[in-house]
């Protein structure tokens, strides 16, 4: 109903829904066939599921208003497919490559969970720009003028939807300070929250109210609170009794730790309190034998993690190996905290480069960059305040743990990042085709604004409705990327590209389209931008 609101037209709302169809055929057999040589994480499907009907409808979306537009200019339907390729084609090329590259930067992580999202997000990315690319232009060019057809009602018309974003650009460049600083610091406020952030890893509370593990979760910590659990299993490999004796006594010892069971028998407190049973022939295997470490401390907590760093501290013989939750947690930490950095550097460099290439500019891409930033932090701040406060826990249906999943922040921010720079590269994209046809850069700005802010708004709400379905999950996880990624795409579709933008550009003026004279002699030799 969105689509036929947009268009006007039955035919042409139809196209965007037939191409999504396409790419979500695409990305089940893409997934298929990554499954055949690594792990696809069950997650994965369904996000790269929506992604890919999101994306779709998305690039379609801009691929069909630009051919109706060269239509209406009384070209023929060859032109018009010309230059819509020429045009809007291009752009939705160079618009998955940005997606593409953000989503492949969860590939340098050591975790299976991230890098099976990394895959299935470039698949899936490639698959829509694809389709869009490829099978859309061909039904246009059956299709022709009758793309129209069917008309009901009153379609948002462009001219008026158009004046509309112009005039809110206008307003804007009048007034850039006044307007652009409150909303800057507004959104630097609302990311305050995530200064807070704690992270862990996802119990049985984050699983469905009704679900078995949840349920007798539940049970043991209600009815039996304060008792040892596991907190971690070390293994000795080419360990001898002795060395499992004496590894036991050592970890004992620890404060917090309440109970060692080995195969020579149980320890507390550096002491054997009790032989070994039956049972304990089964902590050796071969030449290596292990030690069930319990304590009274929850394995998700700070204090858990600590105690897995005691353990690992003692330097126990025989390169000694730490797993369980606690430890899984810790090492989640480090590799993600490690690589963050590098992971978040690539995307901004090859963003860089990808609309340097487009624009020419220096300038434009720092602030593109900038402003995501801006944008993710306030959506990573709100996060933090409704599901790891658990400010709106009633209303959405999850229960807060009083962390977030160690994976959340980085995975979100290369998908929404990524889907923030789509809409970067379609609003400077006609900005940037306005200002190589008048030289002036405050008209640029409203002729992009009015060309796109229609069609972006429209694709905007077409993609948050398919990622919002999400929050009605009943796995918490699936609920926070949900509402998490529907918040960042209606900010940076309104406030961000509607606001920010013009105020940045109108600030910056000229000096949004220099570079230094080597990067312009390189432009003009490789760039690639939508006016050909």
């Amino acid at each position: 109903m969105l689509l036929v609101l947009v268009f006007g037209s039955v035919v042409a709302a139809f196209l965007p829904v037939l191409i999504a169809g396409v790419a979500i055929v695409g990305t089940f057999l893409a997934l298929y066939l990554i499954t055949l040589v690594t792990d696809v994480s069950v997650f994965s499907i369904n996000l790269a599921t929506a992604l890919g009907l999101g994306l779709a409808i998305d690039y379609s979306l801009f691929m069909v208003s630009r051919f109706r537009e060269e239509l209406a200019t009384g070209t023929s339907t060859e032109d018009a497919i010309a230059r819509t390729m020429q045009t809007a084609g291009r752009t939705v090329a160079f618009s998955a490559l940005t997606v593409a590259v953000s989503l492949g930067a969860l590939l340098i992580f050591p975790l299976y969970f991230l890098r099976s999202f990394g895959y299935a997000g470039i698949a899936v990315v490639l698959i829509a720009g694809a389709a869009a690319m490829f099978t859309l232009p061909a039904l246009l060019s059956v299709l022709g003028p009758r793309v129209d057809k069917f008309r009901v009602g009153r379609a948002l018309r462009a001219d008026r939807s158009g004046q509309f974003f112009g005039r809110v650009a206008s307003a804007v460049m009048r007034r850039p300070v006044i307007i652009a600083a409150p909303i800057a610091i507004l959104l630097a406020v609302l990311a305050i929250p995530f200064l807070g952030v704690s992270f862990g890893l996802p119990d049985d509370r984050s699983l469905p109210a009704d679900s078995t593990a949840r349920l007798v979760g539940e049970t043991l910590r209600s009815d039996y609170p304060g008792g040892a659990t596991s907190l971690a299993t070390v293994v000795l490999p080419r360990a001898t009794e002795e060395d499992a004796a004496a590894a036991a006594e050592r970890v004992s010892a620890l404060d917090g730790v309440s109970l060692v069971d080995t195969v020579t028998g149980s320890y507390t407190g550096g002491e054997l309190v009790a032989p070994p049973g039956p049972q304990s022939v089964g902590f050796a295997a071969g030449d290596a034998v292990y030690l069930e470490v319990g304590s009274a401390v929850e394995p998700l907590s700070p204090a858990g993690e600590a105690l897995v760093g005691d353990i690992r501290d003692l330097e126990l013989s025989g390169a000694a190996l730490v797993g369980g939750e606690a430890a899984a947690l810790v090492d989640s930490k480090s590799a993600i905290f490690g690589l963050a950095p590098v992971a978040l550097a690539i995307i901004a460099l090859t963003t860089f480069v990808l609309l340097f290439l487009m624009t020419g500019s220096v300038l434009v891409p720092v602030k593109a960059i900038v402003l995501n930033v801006l944008s993710l932090g306030a959506t990573f701040g709100a996060m933090v305040w409704i599901f790891q406060d658990g400010h709106l826990s009633g209303l959405l249906g999850f229960t807060a743990t009083g962390t977030l999943d160690t994976t959340t922040p980085i995975l979100m921010f290369c998908i929404a990042f990524g889907l923030s720079m789509d809409y970067e590269v379609f609003l400077l994209s006609r900005i940037k085709e306005a200002h190589d046809l008048t030289g002036d850069t405050n008209l640029a700005v409203v002729t992009g604004l009015q060309r796109t802010g229609r069609i972006m708004t429209a694709a905007a709400a077409v993609l948050a409705v398919t990622f919002i379905a999400f929050s009605t999950s009943g796995v918490t996880f699936i609920k926070l990327m949900g509402v998490g990624l529907t918040l960042a795409i209606l900010l940076d579709a309104t406030i961000v590209r509607a606001l920010l933008v013009p105020a940045f550009m109108r600030l910056a003026g000229e000096a949004n389209w220099w570079a230094p004279a080597p990067l312009r002699r390189l432009h003009q030799r490789i760039g690639i931008n939508e006016s050909g």
